[in-house]
């Protein structure tokens, strides 16, 4: 069986950090799908998913990380061609990549028991993300 969901994300820019974990727990349930795999996509080029422990700490050295290998004031051949300013913003999500894979096992996540599923907003300014969550299985 396959099955697909889509759930909207509010996020405000500049490396917004969102976790999305019980949303698409939420869009599973009552699917039918207790064993399988599950992806979950970002449609666009400016955000990208991972995981990671939701805590300040991480999210706050993440942010930093991001920023020291695509630095927002850097400059970028996007922003020359387009003048949007969010050459960054790219660089960023091309890096982190726009999907994930995850097992589903009788009907959990499985998921660390620190590790959550974030949405990452690289675009500078505040969007409404629409996130795809598929899942294939039995």
């Amino acid at each position: 069986m396959v099955t697909h969901q889509s759930i909207t994300i509010a996020t405000q820019g500049f490396c917004d950090v969102v976790d999305i974990t019980e949303h698409v727990s939420r869009a599973l349930r009552g699917q039918g799908i207790l064993n399988g795999v599950v992806t979950i996509f970002i449609p666009g080029s400016t955000a990208s998913l991972t995981t990671i422990e939701y805590e300040p700490g991480s999210v706050a050295d993440l942010q930093a990380a991001i920023e020291r290998i695509a630095p927002q004031g850097g400059d970028y051949m996007h922003n020359e061609r387009w003048g949007d300013g969010n050459g960054f913003s790219h660089v960023r999500a091309a890096l982190l990549g726009p999907s994930l894979s995850i097992p589903l096992m009788e009907g959990i996540l499985a998921l660390g028991m620190w590790q959550q599923i974030v949405l990452v907003e690289f675009d500078n300014k505040s969007r409404s993300r629409k996130v795809i969550v598929s899942a294939v299985g039995e």
